[in-house]
């Protein structure tokens, strides 16, 4: 003796047990839009903030020359390019054979009327430096 055969299971059954009603379709055409949304709305606020508020300007540094003068200290010779008118800071460091910072100096760059000033300043070292570099330049 056999049992009966089951019911078909309808079309409308299968989708019910998976998830696809009409309900759901919409709830997850609204979460994908939210989610658009809330995308566009935080790039457009890290552009804004990024680059376009126009306040933004920097300094370009540029080292030019170094020279171990002794065991004590190192001469760092860099060009930096700035709007005129304004003043910078920049850091300058000494570094021995194996990269460690042996000077450690921050040299202020003075306010003039060319875009392009070239700074020398000597740099005072616990130990025999091999190079002498700028670390990072900001307005003042």
């Amino acid at each position: 003796m056999s049992s009966p055969a089951p019911a078909p299971v309808t079309t409308a059954e299968i989708d019910e047990r998976y998830g696809r009603t009409p309900g759901r379709k919409r709830w997850n055409r609204r979460g994908a839009w939210a989610a658009a949304a809330a995308f566009v709305a935080v790039f457009t606020a890290w552009v804004v903030w990024g680059g376009l508020d126009g306040t933004t300007t920097s300094v370009d540094a540029v080292d030019t020359a170094h020279k171990v003068i002794d065991d004590r200290s190192v001469s760092i010779t860099f060009r930096a390019a700035l709007p005129p008118g304004t003043s910078a800071s920049c850091a300058l460091q000494a570094q021995n054979q194996t990269h460690g910072i042996v000077g450690w100096k921050i040299v202020d760059v003075p306010e003039s009327d060319v875009r392009v000033r070239s700074v020398t300043s000597v740099v005072n070292t616990t130990e025999l430096a091999v190079t002498g570099l700028i670390y990072r330049c900001w307005l003042t």
